[in-house]
């Protein structure tokens, strides 16, 4: 492989590994807490579909390491991911993993090589393999168009964090130059469309990112108005001492 491809595509490695790590922390709090809560197993169980057929894609494709050690990484941390949620979730939400990673993690992944293997050759085997990772990836690009229209709907950035934002963006650029270097179709087309997709979140971070805080500051201001003053304070521990026997009812302001 060229010094320039490489070095681009180390680069795009290193990017697609922060993305990989990115759940981490979120993993490390259902380790403490024992349970899984509210969270979704199906972006993990989509991530090592796509991931483990990259993996092959990097395998029959000539000079594809790069592609196949940045996925089998990926497909590492997936696994560990999973196993956590089989561990620590409801018993519906155990039930409906389990049935996730059976029929598309092993069914679809094991099927797809099975029948790439058997069937198809040479480049007809690559470009098939290759079509459907970019079809998935594609369908992928559904998940910033719904953040993007909830931040616009909301006019807050809240459910738009910014450094995940930016890694998508950088993470697609590079992968999209590596694709044009190599001239490879089926990388470039999904990440180019990442791409711009970054770039349409990031100009919606923009523009919302100052009326959230206006937001914040508005609800830090009415909040203030509600605290009691210092004389208000006082009477009020009065009347809880006085009155001790009494019920006491407890205003929880959310900001």
């Amino acid at each position: 492989m060229e010094a320039l491809p490489f070095f681009v595509g180390v680069i795009g490695n290193i990017i697609s590994v922060l993305f990989f790590l990115s759940p981490v922390k979120t993993f490390w709090l259902v380790l403490k807490k024992r349970s899984t809560e509210e969270f979704d197993s199906l972006p993990y169980v989509s991530t090592f579909l796509t991931a483990a057929l990259w993996a092959y894609y990097g395998l029959i494709k000539p000079d594809g390491f790069l592609i196949v050690s940045v996925n089998i990484f990926g497909i590492s941390l997936q696994i560990c991911y999973l196993t956590i949620f089989l561990l620590f979730s409801p018993p519906n939400m155990r039930v409906r993993t389990a049935t996730l990673v059976a029929i598309f993690d092993i069914g679809f992944v094991g099927a797809t090589i099975l029948i790439s293997y058997l069937m198809l050759h040479g480049t007809s085997r690559i470009e098939v393999i290759g079509f459907i990772c970019a079809a998935l990836n594609i369908m992928n690009c559904g998940s910033p168009l719904g953040i993007a229209r909830k931040v616009v709907r909301t006019r807050s950035v809240e459910y738009m964090p910014f450094l995940l934002t930016l890694c998508i963006f950088l993470n697609s650029g590079v992968w999209t130059f590596y694709a044009v270097l190599v001239k490879d179709p089926y990388i470039g087309v999904p990440n180019l469309i990442g791409f711009l997709l970054g770039v349409m979140q990031l100009v919606i971070y923009v523009i919302y990112m100052n009326e959230s805080k206006s937001s914040k500051e508005d609800h830090s201001s009415i909040h203030d108005q509600l605290l009691p003053s210092h004389s208000d304070k006082t009477c009020d521990l009065l009347l809880s001492h006085s009155e001790s026997n009494s019920s006491k009812i407890v205003l929880k302001i959310t900001t």
